[in-house]
């Protein structure tokens, strides 16, 4: 009797090794590119320790985005809280606030709420659109689209009211912006210390068209055959594409973004009570390629999704026609300044904002 026990036992703990060996193989053998991604503390990014440098260039080498992680202030579950607020309000009541495209009432061209649209199949989301900027400039009357666009640069903000909530949904994320605004001038002033150029970052003074922007993800309603990714046949919600400038970006605890790294698209883990930083194609080829912009995408899940991403842009009439070596950019062949690039890039990103042809002549 003994001897079945300790035989039965024996076979048990047999079996449990073999599966314990089997799950840490197969977990070694999918583990994620990721793992490797840098994870910087607020403090020591804020207060420009040069420590933290070399990790912040190796992982936008290699990864082309990193984390912060331990911010002060910066509570993630009150953000979520009210951006869920926000777009729970009768749509009635969200469209006093649209852009001028969606309610013609309305003054606001670009800071605002836009809605979802049901035909497009590159960006199915909610959106809220906010800035730096709570006095309203005086109008051009140039006729310039340029200048034009330079007015809507500088638009000021259009805060929900009569919500019960206006206060401190005004609050959150005034801070929300100021603190992803210290951020993204961190990471700069980090690349260019990295880069030999600290003078980087005069390119981003004034940086006037930062925006950050509340997004909802509703699951789709329709079949459209512009949501099927071109690289694997997944459904998305947001199709692939590398971003332009600097990006920060809470996720919080939502899956769905997904990175391109060698060919495969990587689920990204979430940001949680911190931020995912990233760089675009403009900041990429100023910085003579020396880092990456990563190519990435959001899949279609079956829950609603929520993220902010903060857009840290350089400024309006900062010089993005040579890089930091002076070799002449992409954008050099075509543009002087950043206003000008973005006068062509915007309607191309932001189609169910801008009005049609209102930054044409």
């Amino acid at each position: 009797m003994v001897s079945c026990k300790g035989a039965l036992l024996a076979w048990l703990c047999a079996a449990v090794s073999i599966y314990l060996g089997y799950i840490c193989n197969t977990h070694l053998y999918f583990r994620s590119p990721f793992s490797g991604v840098a994870s910087i503390p607020y403090t020591l990014l804020s207060a420009s320790n040069v420590s933290i440098d070399p990790l912040i260039l190796a992982s936008m080498k290699q990864f082309g985005f990193f984390y912060v992680h331990h911010i002060p202030n910066y509570n993630s579950s009150q953000e979520l809280d009210y951006l869920q607020r926000f777009f729970k309000l009768p749509d009635t009541q969200k469209m006093r606030y649209a852009v001028r495209k969606h309610n013609p009432a309305n003054t606001n061209v670009y800071r605002g709420y836009g809605p979802v649209v049901e035909t497009s199949g590159t960006q199915y989301k909610e959106i809220f659109n906010i800035g730096p900027h709570e006095v309203q400039p005086e109008q051009s009357t140039s006729g310039d689209p340029l200048e034009r666009l330079r007015v809507i640069s500088r638009e000021r903000n259009v805060w929900p009211q009569d919500t019960g909530f206006e206060e401190e949904f005004q609050e959150v994320f005034r801070r929300g912006f100021q603190i992803r605004s210290n951020i993204a001038r961190s990471v700069i002033k980090s690349i260019g210390r990295s880069l030999g150029h600290p003078e980087l970052i005069e390119r981003f003074k004034e940086s006037e068209f930062s925006t950050l922007g509340l997004r909802k993800y509703p699951m789709r309603t329709s079949v459209n055959e512009k949501m099927y990714s071109v690289h694997d046949d997944v459904v998305l919600s947001e199709l692939e594409h590398e971003d332009s400038t600097v990006t920060i970006l809470a996720t919080f605890n939502n899956p769905g973004l997904q990175a391109l790294y060698d060919g495969v698209y990587w689920d990204v883990p979430p940001s949680r009570d911190g931020f995912i930083v990233n760089i675009g194609t403009l900041i990429e080829d100023i910085a003579d390629n020396q880092i990456i912009a990563v190519r990435h995408r959001v899949k279609q899940i079956n829950h609603l999704r929520y993220s902010i991403p903060f857009f840290f842009n350089p400024s309006f009439d900062a010089d993005i026609s040579t890089s930091i070596s002076g070799r002449q950019t992409t954008a050099g062949t075509n543009y002087k300044i950043f206003g000008e690039w973005m006068r062509d890039y915007l309607p191309v990103v932001e189609p169910g904002l801008l009005e049609d042809g209102i930054l044409r002549s």
